[in-house]
């Protein structure tokens, strides 16, 4: 198989997704055991669930720097090391402050782990094939969560209660050092080489590799436009400019909506959700496996159509599904009909993992110039994490203070502002190489 190596290192990188979909859901099996054992008021509880958010936040803001810097590989690396710190330190947490400190740390390595992870991809892959490679950062997310959930179910059921939870939030060790020692066998990203690096040789080498079926003069075109991308290097090195102010919009845009969905507060309280609905909390926390199941499930329909009928197209797509499934949730609470509650909820996930959740990090990593990847990633994952923080933060009070139907309201006005968005202002961007998506953008 011509690109054996590729596809290797791709889902090396795309681990860290595993873990970061992981770290970030286990907590949905625990949350409630924890407030009752510490004794959290809301507030408090609310900072516990999203201390590892707040890591993410401050992760992906200096994520691009160690990219950058040191390179793409080594910040792989570090960020398995964080990821099982915080496994450690979670699961053996005496009180509230350790226990937020630890999550923190993981928070840290997720954070870096969306910059890095689909940057590493993006630059590996060839223009045909990057839709699906960096794609699959975003399928083992899901795969994280999936597993997350089918972990919490039987530790909740056959573990004793008391430290169940314990042993959720402290598993993720195990797949964390395994993800960190893989990482050792992949390359530098080749366009890091040739742009960061000064590493032109070595950057085709690893072209090689990845391209098996182009000639020599087709590996000297492709570094020549790696190099040339560069531009003016004094320009080029700034971020907040005129030059770069559709990618910028875009990248925030995208991030924006994909937390103003209310995903990552529907995953993070679906047991509590699914309980407003009447079902036993045994009953709920087993609907959430199904949760996790059917983000798979489409999230792999979505990698299979994102490289056929494009970005844009399957934000459309997402964005049909949220409104319509988000508004039947708000009329099913609205009017007390709770047995379609689980079902919207489903299809709410399934439009998720179709559109944004299939496209947000390939998104990001395809809009930017080589000089300016780093950061553009930066950007979007800062943006991402600082609203899913936020609403994770305030989840638990707006649960206190606002009806449920109120809430799936708020979630389905933001999709169809998120409709419009798609329609005015998007581009397309499958099939385009790195180096000619900034002419296409615009970019000089």
């Amino acid at each position: 198989m011509k690109h054996q190596r590729l596809f290797f290192w791709s889902i090396t990188a795309a681990l860290a997704g595993f873990l970061f979909g992981f770290d970030t859901i286990v907590i949905s099996g625990a949350e409630q055991k924890f407030q009752e054992l510490w004794k959290l008021g809301s507030n408090m509880h609310g900072l516990c669930m999203s201390a590892a958010l707040w890591g993410m936040v401050l992760g992906s803001l200096i994520g691009g720097w160690p990219s950058e810097r040191f390179g793409r590989k080594k910040t792989l690396i570090w960020i398995g090391v964080f990821y099982f710190v915080s496994a450690i330190g979670s699961g053996i947490a005496p009180e509230k402050w350790f226990f937020m400190i630890s999550r923190f740390i993981g928070g840290l390595g997720v954070g870096m782990a969306t910059v890095a992870s689909p940057m590493y991809i993006s630059e590996i892959s060839p223009a045909k094939m990057r839709g699906r490679l960096a794609g699959m950062f975003q399928f083992n997310i899901v795969f994280g969560i999936l597993i997350a959930f089918v972990s919490n179910y039987f530790l909740g059921k056959y573990v004793n209660a008391e430290v169940a939870w314990r042993w959720m939030l402290g598993v993720e060790a195990f797949p964390a050092l395994l993800y960190t020692l893989m990482c050792f066998t992949i390359p530098e990203s080749p366009r890091w080489l040739i742009v960061h690096g000064g590493k032109r040789q070595e950057g085709m080498d690893i072209f090689r590799q990845i391209n098996p079926d182009l000639s020599e003069s087709e590996i000297t075109l492709l570094a020549d436009s790696v190099e040339a991308s560069l531009g003016d290097r004094e320009t080029s090195a700034k971020f907040f400019t005129k030059r770069l102010k559709i990618p910028i919009m875009l990248a925030f845009l995208v991030a924006f909506f994909n937390q103003l969905s209310g995903i990552n507060a529907i995953l993070y309280f679906a047991p509590r959700i699914f309980e407003w609905t009447g079902l036993a909390k045994s009953a709920a926390m087993l609907q959430t496996v199904g949760i996790g199941a059917t983000n798979l499930i489409f999230t792999y329909v979505g990698l299979w159509l994102i490289d056929k009928l494009g970005r844009r197209t399957l934000l459309y797509i997402g964005s049909f599904g949220y409104i319509a499934s988000l508004g039947l949730c708000t009329w099913a609470f609205q009017s007390g009909n709770f047995t379609i509650v689980p079902y919207c909820i489903f299809a709410f996930i399934a439009a998720h993992a179709i559109g944004q959740g299939a496209v947000i990090w390939v998104f990001i990593s395809e809009i930017f110039p080589n000089r300016n990847r780093a950061a553009g990633q930066t950007l979007g994952s800062f943006t991402h994490w600082f609203f899913a923080a936020t609403l994770t933060f305030v989840f638990p009070r707006m649960a206190e203070i606002l009806s449920p139907a109120v809430i799936f309201g708020f979630f389905c006005f933001m999709m169809v502002l998120q409709l419009v968005w798609v329609k005015c202002m998007v581009p397309e961007t499958k099939g385009i190489s790195l180096e000619d998506m900034q002419k296409k953008l615009g970019i000089e």
